[in-house]
């Protein structure tokens, strides 16, 4: 099942993505995905909107990220090589770990803003991975128990305010 959030004539919501729309899941009880997925019935509510038809089509919706309210995010950076030299890093034994705050997300084909004041831009594709039970000191043979799932992701960085603190 794919799951996403996204708006709908100015209305946030979030649902089951189809091939030609979306079934809203949206309700009071769960208004976003991570409410559902924080409840544990995120795949009882996609299973039983199975058939359903579609409350709108892909056409008419803005994404929004998939997480639109996302408890942390956790991020590694330079965690291959080719980056690490192209960033001009030095060689380490561990990646860079780093938060990002939920603002700076965009939602699938919405532009990431260059700020004015930067000289030094740079994006690229990401691989999201949706943390859905949370837990302490997991054994590494129960890890992907806890994850819900995966996206693509968009980051963005200014380069020129790095490295700063």
């Amino acid at each position: 099942m794919k799951f996403l959030s996204y708006s709908h004539q100015g209305q946030a919501s979030w649902g089951l993505a189809t091939d030609t729309g979306v079934i809203s899941l949206s309700t009071a009880q769960y208004p976003s995905l991570r409410s559902a997925l924080v409840a544990g019935v995120l795949e009882q509510l996609g299973a039983a909107a199975q058939g359903r038809p579609d409350t709108c089509a892909l056409s008419d919706i803005t994404y929004l990220p998939v997480i639109t309210d996302p408890g942390k995010i956790i991020c590694i950076g330079h965690n291959y090589e080719e980056h690490r030299i192209e960033t001009e890093r030095d060689k380490t034994e561990n990646p860079t770990v780093f938060l990002r705050v939920a603002d700076s997300q965009t939602g699938h084909l919405q532009p990431l803003l260059m700020p004015p004041e930067s000289s030094h831009w740079d994006y690229e594709g990401e691989i999201a991975v949706v943390i859905g039970r949370g837990g302490r000191r997991i054994r590494r043979d129960q890890a992907w128990s806890h994850v819900a799932g995966y996206s693509a992701y968009n980051d963005g960085s200014v380069r020129d305010w790095q490295r700063h603190t």
